[in-house]
């Protein structure tokens, strides 16, 4: 085990996720048209003997941000490495990072819309000119001494791409937004897994398990892992759509992927706030949850989804969540909104 700034230590249900992690871009499926474009990119960088250009992955949690960059480093044929911003506190966590890197390794940082600005400083002048300037010393005799790292390719993740400043936004030559999946490329996926698995998987049940993944490998395969859990357990050892469907009911989740959670959060604002609009703060309070988790994790597929829109007063449900409820919708004044948070 490295040290714990670059290393993360997995569980055994995180060894199987691993497993089931495309290692090679032939592997991936989804993001068609990036995943065109970035193979040109790394046999381009391959022919020059270049790094590839730093890449900015932003999106929703779960659609593959970290397994990209660790399939980029495979298809160079460089080393990997890893942190998540939040556990970069002082500069010598990032000097001491790039001073250990190799030429063309891929380095990735989780979160780096979290970077403290000390540290977001430093990457300045490593993704530009490849050195870096560590302070020696303290008060009025403290000397600069710039170090020059080997060329390397920075791949920042992010869920909150707004967050990220424009200096270090601009530093980025490749900035791709990945979308949610379509319902085909989930069902390969599941498919995929699946085999990998070790368990067959029948059309029908990979059709609802893909209906209810929220568009999101990461959700797909957690479900399609309890769900073989069922099959072997309850069933014949093969996921069939009645197994399927048993199984999510007594999981909660409904036909869209909602789970107990997204319920809650749509009847609290149906039932306690009549609709909205309300702040993310409040319903977090009302929820028990932490106001981000509310907007990284919770939110997105529900606006996806047109059950919620961002106003400039707040969250409002809209007649689809109260449809989806059960609920008789009431059009208000005060849902009557159009301008995006």
């Amino acid at each position: 085990m490295t040290n714990d700034i670059t290393n993360i230590e997995f569980g055994r249900d995180d060894e199987y996720e691993q497993s089931l992690r495309p290692k090679f871009l032939k592997e991936f499926i989804g993001q068609d048209s990036f995943i065109s474009n970035l193979k040109v990119y790394i046999e381009a960088a391959k022919r020059r003997k270049e790094p590839l250009d730093h890449i900015l992955l932003s999106g929703p949690p779960g659609l593959g941000k970290t397994t990209l960059a660790s399939v980029i480093a495979n298809e160079m044929n460089v080393n990997f490495k890893s942190t998540s911003a939040p556990v970069l506190e002082k500069s010598g966590d990032i000097a001491a990072i790039l001073t250990d890197i190799e030429k063309g390794d891929v380095f990735f940082i989780d979160e780096i819309h979290r970077l403290r600005r000390n540290i977001e400083e430093i990457l300045y002048s490593a993704m530009e000119d490849f050195s870096i300037d560590v302070i020696i010393g303290q008060g009025p005799s403290a000397k600069s001494l710039k170090i020059n790292i080997e060329p390397f390719t920075l791949i920042g993740a992010t869920t909150r791409s707004g967050m990220i400043s424009s200096p270090l936004r601009g530093r980025f030559g490749i900035n791709e937004n990945l979308d949610y999946y379509d319902k085909n490329d989930m069902k390969k996926i599941l498919k995929r897994s699946g085999n990998i698995l070790g368990i067959t998987i029948d059309d029908k049940a990979a059709d609802a398990l893909s209906e209810c993944s929220r568009g999101t490998p990461r959700v797909a395969n957690r479900l399609l892992k309890r769900v073989r859990d069922f099959a072997q357990i309850e069933g014949i050892g093969k996921i069939s759509e009645e197994i399927t469907k048993s199984s999510l009911n007594r999981l909660n989740i409904d036909n869209l992927g909602l789970n107990k959670i997204d319920i809650r959060l749509l009847k609290t604002m149906i039932e306690n706030y009549e609709g909205g609009p309300v702040g993310a703060k409040t319903l977090a309070i009302s929820l028990g949850e932490d106001p981000d988790t509310i907007e990284e994790v919770y939110e997105p597929y529900l606006i996806q989804l047109g059950f919620i829109k961002r106003t400039s007063r707040g969250r409002v449900a809209t007649k689809k969540a109260y449809l989806h409820l059960g609920l008789d919708y009431i059009v208000k004044e005060e849902t009557l909104f159009s301008d995006e948070l």
